[in-house]
């Protein structure tokens, strides 16, 4: 079977996440190990004991939820199972890097914690926020964004499945675009709890800033296409996904797009890792033909390995300790 493994972005974090998997593997173990000595910082012990306001700060939750994706990932991967293609929501495309071997695992640890202070710090100069709105088609939106825009700032910013779409921008222009949806027919607008307009303008220090360090990590070309958020695009160089990465901020997140670009060039299973299912979700609201399985904890590792024919012995006992 020819599988996608996908990897989720910020909002999937919870108290405990990874915990099991660091307790029942060592490989897993290592990885949080191996966060904590890059950042300096208990980020295990964040992880899995919070507290939950800690946790979910930028700074803190891209390198936590890129760990526990890397932790599961180092599971499927011991147990034989590789993709043909990957792709991560937002900060997921991170951690779709290092699964492919585009970027080390201590790299891009560093690499979300400076993008989650920059876009928090990019959130105080320019301030903004977000919306969810349900149930509307794609031109509605557009339409909505452009009326809105006469109150200042606001463009869709994760396309992420029919009738699933979250715009940004500035708060006057957002709240606008609220009340546009809610006229329309959405079922839902609903400002979200964000710090900042994420991929939209609003972040262009945060995108400057991230581009300088960007520039002083080694990118290789990836083993498998990376499916990326701007383009929904298979890239499979070095130089494209350092500039895709560079873009991603300022652009919108095309997973609708992304997914459907994955199920035509012949993904015949998608694999979540980490934490939550939201991307599973997503899939199953544009495509609910689509296999999917999940990573995130002890069961969910063993129902996977067990539907996809993997190696029975990395979910009954634990790996080995060494280098992951």
């Amino acid at each position: 079977m020819k599988l996608a493994f996908l990897f989720p972005g910020q909002g999937a974090q919870k108290v405990g996440m990874g915990r099991a998997l660091a307790e029942g593997f060592a490989v897993a173990r290592e990885i949080f190990e191996r966060a904590d000595r890059a950042l300096s910082v208990p980020l295990s012990t964040l992880c899995w004991e919070g507290p939950a306001d800690e946790l979910k700060k930028s700074l803190n939750t891209q390198p936590a939820l890129l760990t526990h994706s890397i932790a599961a990932w180092q599971l499927v991967h011991r147990a034989g199972l590789e993709p043909s293609w990957v792709a991560g929501h937002s900060l997921g495309e991170y951690s779709a890097c290092v699964a492919a071997g585009a970027i080390e695992f201590e790299d891009a640890l560093r690499l979300v914690r400076r993008r989650g202070e920059l876009m928090y710090q990019a959130g105080l100069e320019r301030p903004g926020t977000m919306a969810a709105f349900l149930g509307l088609e794609a031109a509605v939106v557009e339409e909505i964004c452009r009326e809105a825009a006469s109150a200042g700032i606001v463009a869709a910013a994760n396309w992420n499945a029919p009738g699933q779409v979250v715009v940004s921008g500035e708060i006057p222009a957002v709240e606008r675009a609220c009340e546009l949806a809610r006229a329309r027919g959405a079922k839902r607008a609903v400002r979200l709890e964000v710090s900042g307009a994420f991929h939209s303008p609003l972040m262009a220090t945060a995108a400057a800033g991230l581009a300088a360090a960007l520039d002083a990590v080694t990118f290789r070309d990836p083993r498998c296409p990376v499916v990326v958020n701007v383009s929904a695009a298979p890239l499979a160089t070095a130089a494209e996904l350092r500039a895709a990465l560079g873009s991603q901020l300022l652009g919108a997140v095309r997973w609708e797009d992304s997914m459907r670009r994955l199920r035509s060039l012949g993904a015949e299973g998608f694999v979540e890792l980490g934490s939550g299912t939201v991307l599973r979700g997503l899939l199953r609201t544009l495509d609910r033909q689509a296999p999917s399985w999940n990573v995130e904890d002890l069961e969910s590792l063993r129902s996977t390995l067990a539907a996809l024919g993997a190696s029975a012995s990395v979910a009954a006992t634990p790996v080995p300790d060494r280098q992951a």
